[in-house]
């Protein structure tokens, strides 16, 4: 069978996840996942979907994550990963919903604009 892919995506960072069955390894861009994300606020948002629907220690998953930064990363990865328990068992819906982890998050960094000096900033303002 060949494994499917599921993506979850976060501000601009874009992650590709597989679960197979295992022992639990979570390995992202082909390293640990604790060596890469240093953070452990990352690392817990990482697996929350596998504690959420306790299936910690069953699945292996591997990622594939670029673009964005960390935070953005792993909940990009949190996303495929829901989305992955989703098309495992259907039954999981309620718990990943009722925790807020099948909603992709839609914030983006707004644009810097002409004549500004960020997006919202302002030069200076000089009446004379």
């Amino acid at each position: 069978m060949a494994d499917k892919i599921f993506v979850g995506r976060r501000k601009n960072a874009v992650a590709r996840v597989i679960l197979r069955n295992g022992s639990g390894k979570v390995t992202v861009n082909d390293r640990e996942f604790e060596k890469f994300f240093t953070l452990k606020d990352s690392r817990d948002d990482v697996i929350l979907p596998l504690k959420v629907t306790e299936m910690l220690g069953r699945y292996d998953v591997i990622a594939n994550v670029k673009g964005g930064g960390f935070s953005g990363q792993a909940e990009a990865i949190r996303l495929g990963i829901s989305r992955a328990l989703l098309g495992i068992n259907p039954e999981f819906r309620p718990a990943l919903k009722g925790e807020g982890l099948l909603r992709r998050d839609p914030r983006m960094v707004e644009r810097k604009k002409y004549g500004q000096r960020k997006a919202r900033k302002r030069f200076q303002f000089s009446k004379r």
